[in-house]
C-alpha cells in the first residue's frame, strides 16, 4: 500500500519559511519522480515544483523560481520543498505527488495535503 504523507504546512507572515516534508511508503522511491502541486480554494490545482526519479533534475513554476527549492532524500524516502519569502497569495494546500514514470505529471500517487496559511 502505497503512502504519500506530508508535514510542516502552518501558518506564517508574509515573507516567512516554511519546509514541507512528504514521507513515502510502499513504492521504490528513487526511481519515482516526485513533485509538489498546490490548491488555492477557488483554483485549480497547480505544479509548484518536480524532481526527477533516478536523476535529481529540478524544475519550478515561474512563480516560485528562486525562492522554493525541492530535493530528495532517497535514503530516507522523502522529498521536500522550502519555501522562502513566502506571499499571502500562496496560501493553499500544498500536495505531494508521485509519478511510476519518473516524473510528474502524469501523477500516479497524491498525498492527502497540508495546508499552507501566509498571511500579510
Amino acid at each position: 500500500q502505497v503512502q504519500l504523507v506530508e508535514s510542516g504546512g502552518g501558518s506564517v507572515q508574509a515573507g516567512d519559511s516554511l519546509r514541507l516534508s512528504c514521507a513515502a511508503s510502499g513504492l521504490t522511491f528513487s526511481s519515482y519522480g516526485m513533485g509538489w502541486f498546490r490548491q488555492a480554494p477557488g483554483k485549480e490545482r497547480e505544479l509548484v515544483a518536480r524532481v526527477r526519479g533516478t536523476i535529481p533534475l529540478t524544475s519550478y513554476a515561474d512563480s516560485v523560481k528562486g525562492r522554493f527549492t525541492i530535493f530528495r532524500d532517497n535514503a530516507k524516502n522523502t522529498v521536500y520543498l522550502q519555501m522562502n519569502s513566502l506571499k499571502p497569495g500562496e496560501t493553499a494546500v500544498y500536495y505531494c505527488a508521485a509519478g511510476v514514470t519518473g516524473h510528474v505529471p502524469p501523477v500516479t500517487y497524491w498525498g492527502q495535503g497540508t495546508q499552507v496559511t501566509v498571511s500579510s
